[in-house]
């Protein structure tokens, strides 16, 4: 898929006293990723936001909601997500007792994109079965559950072989990188073939989120990458 790499801002770092104030400024900048992230204090031991953020915020902004469901049945929450706004649903590989496939025919069903996030601990491996099924996989570069984390060296490993694999078979998926992103590894994780970078604290927890975004997507380009 031939996609320049980009910044997806993380919602999890935003100030939810303006919540609005801080998406109004993806629209001005044409950011194209909002990620969301969704814990339920089971499968990670946080708890964030759910389905009624998501459904008030759709209004203030026209990027594509990047839902990151960090759950222990997704399944079961799969409609009520679709149905509040999400455009691209990412489940975990290591969640739920249903089959993966079975959750991504399910996400389909109701228009969605899909995609699936592997651990740290995970191999990159397991998730090759599914791939010609997806349309982004993600690769989590700190454990699931806390923003503010570093970035574990050795995770844009896992998205070379992830690249060659996806040019390889010539497929239709989109490679997401999310946890400790920043300006220092930025390059590297870009190099390595990520296509979608996430960041948080970042972009949102910058004193100048608006600008911010702007200097890392210039860090970007001057990777002279593209996909």
């Amino acid at each position: 898929m031939e996609m320049k790499a980009k910044i997806a801002p993380s919602l999890l770092s935003a100030d939810f006293a303006c919540l609005s104030e801080q998406l109004s400024w993806l629209d001005e900048l044409n950011v194209e990723y909002l990620h969301i992230d969704v814990m339920d204090g089971h499968f990670v031991p946080n708890i964030t936001f759910g389905q009624c953020v998501i459904k008030s915020i759709r209004k203030c902004t026209k990027a594509v909601f990047d839902v990151h469901l960090m759950i222990s049945d997704p399944m079961k929450y799969i409609e009520m997500f679709a149905n509040a706004g999400a455009d691209l649903i990412t489940i975990h590989l290591e969640a739920g007792s249903q089959k993966p496939e079975e959750i991504i025919k399910k996400i389909k069903s109701y228009g969605k994109k899909a995609g699936i996030s592997i651990k740290p601990g995970t191999s990159v491996e397991s998730v090759m079965p599914y791939i010609h099924l997806l349309d982004l996989v993600l690769v989590m570069s700190v454990e699931p559950g806390f923003g503010g984390q570093k970035y574990i060296p050795g995770s844009e490993n896992k998205i070379e072989i992830l690249n060659k694999y996806i040019k390889s078979k010539n497929l239709n998926c989109i490679i997401e990188v999310d946890g400790g992103i920043d300006e220092s590894n930025i390059p590297l994780v870009v190099s390595s073939g990520a296509q979608l970078l996430v960041c948080g604290n970042s972009v949102f927890g910058a004193k100048t989120p608006k600008q911010t975004y702007q200097k890392l997507q210039k860090v970007i380009e001057s990777v002279s990458v593209q996909f």
